[in-house]
């Protein structure tokens, strides 16, 4: 594909092309792999088995990313708080694939990031003795995963100039200086997942959103169409569960134990101008941040919490008043004016699905913070591989282990995973997105297809036009969530494809022009 052009038609998700998969599935012959779950673990491992060439069905009860992997911080993390509690493995295998996706898979979708710890009257000099030892720690985990030094520059020491520089709203009294970091951060979480999956549909791979799996056994699933309510099975040779923290609602013996991570929503105008983001120390802990995150499109977002969720999983997790008051309260610690509740326009908490390990007689719980991120791939006695655990940043490893273990188990003839160097959709060397005729900001969204973009809204100017004041998404980015990435209906549009549902008020100004794409009413650039 030259950058130029659209997107190759294999690549294209649609609601045409939904149901005629759709139709092919239900009752039709035994796929080798059938995949539950959307979210990046699963459209990983639907990338991953097909690139094997294996044939793939892939399912999901909602939307892609509709879970986790639309909550996350938008990061790619190196692994250093792993590095700093002594799990050495899960922080290696956290800073190879960072570099994976920002060298190879990746780079128009994760892009290197500066961190300012600003050295305030709250940490002491010991503490920051042992921060700035930490990042360099950090600095030595990417040698040791073989990340180049022009992809994350190293820590440093800033003076109070500098410091106030790049983050005008800290507070000045007793400042003295910051600590510089980097790592990675994804200009979007959800536009991963949908990039994935749009990745394997251009292998052969079946993406079908709004599928339920009712049950599942080795050979298959129960499934039901969420659009028309009919039901009927997908056969399969292999099975995996990757359905996050709805796991083991799905297959017996599967214990996860959700944490909530809740973010806030800022406008820009609350903070100021922010040429770095910030880790704040939380008080009385040694090794727990608040991320300050500003983003492209202006908002920030500040983050986040780790508290256990004990009950019934929903389907989305509420962001309640006490998370929001912390999150305050330590962002308000380090600023020169505050920040109220009145100025949170939006907030989200997302639910990891992390591995429950405690015996059950081991007396009281531990923390979610203190449980294991690393994931786990389990078999069920049926012979349903189930992969839980893990985090944003391993995705494409713990779909490769799921991907081996569905291949060792059922007999699947297949080779070695080649996707840490399969460049996703829109993917290009650096050197080749900067040259692209597009604006950047379409260019750090849609990579190579940014000039494709944009070209729909030069046959027709109105889709040109931001659907929202203040807000950069056109008409052109909705018409595009329709005809390619599989949106189909004004959720799927303002939630995942683009982020404007983040703030209730803004989703609601926005309502009117989605419709009107869905309606036909404006006019689909040809």
């Amino acid at each position: 594909m030259t950058p130029l052009s659209g997107p190759a038609p294999a690549a294209s998700l649609s609601a045409a092309r939904r149901a005629r998969e759709l139709t092919g599935s239900v009752g039709g012959p035994a796929v080798d792999v059938l995949v539950v779950g959307l979210g990046a673990t699963g459209a990983g491992a639907a990338l991953d088995a097909a690139a094997r060439g294996l044939s793939v069905v892939a399912v999901d009860a909602h939307d892609l990313a509709f879970g986790t992997s639309r909550f996350s911080s938008k990061l790619i993390h190196g692994g250093l708080r792993y590095l700093a509690s002594g799990r050495l493995d899960v922080a290696h295998e956290s800073a190879v694939e960072r570099g994976v996706l920002m060298e190879r898979t990746a780079p128009h979708l994760v892009q290197a990031h500066p961190f300012v710890l600003p050295l305030t009257p709250l940490v002491s000099r010991g503490q920051a003795a042992l921060a700035r030892a930490g990042f360099h720690a950090g600095d030595t985990l990417r040698l040791a995963a073989r990340t180049a030094r022009a992809t994350l520059p190293p820590p440093r020491r800033l003076s109070v100039v500098e410091t106030r520089h790049l983050a005008p709203a800290l507070r000045r009294d007793g400042l003295r200086g910051g600590l510089l970091s980097w790592d990675g951060r994804l200009t979007d979480d959800a536009r991963l997942v949908t990039a994935l999956a749009r990745t394997a549909a251009a292998r052969g791979a079946r993406i079908l959103t709004r599928v339920r799996a009712l049950e599942l056994t080795s050979t298959g699933a129960r499934v039901r169409d969420e659009l028309s309510g009919e039901e009927g099975a997908i056969r399969a040779r292999a099975v995996i569960n990757a359905s996050g923290v709805w796991a083991g609602g799905l297959v017996d013996g599967v214990r996860i134990r959700p944490s909530r991570g809740t973010h806030l929503v800022l406008r820009p105008e609350s903070l100021g101008p922010l040429a770095a983001g910030l880790h704040i120390p939380i008080p009385g802990e040694s090794n727990r941040f608040v991320l300050v995150l500003p983003q492209e499109d202006g908002r920030v977002y500040v983050g986040l919490t780790d508290e256990p969720v004990d009950g019934d999983v929903p389907d989305v997790a509420e962001a309640p008043e006490t998370d929001i008051g912390f999150l305050l309260d330590v962002l308000c610690s380090v600023l020169h004016v505050p920040v109220h509740r009145a100025d949170v326009v939006g907030a989200f908490a997302g639910l990891r699905p992390l591995l429950d390990t405690t015996a059950e007689h081991a007396g009281a719980a531990p923390r979610t913070a203190d449980l294991s991120r690393r994931h786990a791939v389990l078999t069920s006695s049926e012979g349903v591989v189930t992969v839980v655990g893990g985090k944003l940043t391993t995705y494409r490893r713990m779909a490769e282990d799921a991907v081996d273990t569905a291949v060792r188990v059922r007999g699947l003839e297949a080779g070695p995973s080649p996707t840490a160097s399969l460049p996703l959709v829109g993917a290009a060397a650096p050197h080749v997105l900067a040259a692209l005729p597009a604006p950047r900001r379409l260019v750090r969204l849609y990579g190579t297809e940014a000039p494709a973009v944009q070209a729909l809204a030069a046959r027709d100017p109105r889709l040109g036009e931001p659907v929202l004041p203040g807000y950069p998404v056109t008409g052109a980015e909705l018409l595009w969530a329709l005809r390619h990435e599989g949106a189909l209906d004004e959720e799927d549009v303002l939630d995942r494809r683009t982020r404007i549902g983040l703030v209730p008020a803004d989703r609601a100004d926005a309502l009117d022009a989605v419709r009107a794409l869905l309606d036909g009413t404006l006019p689909r650039g040809g």
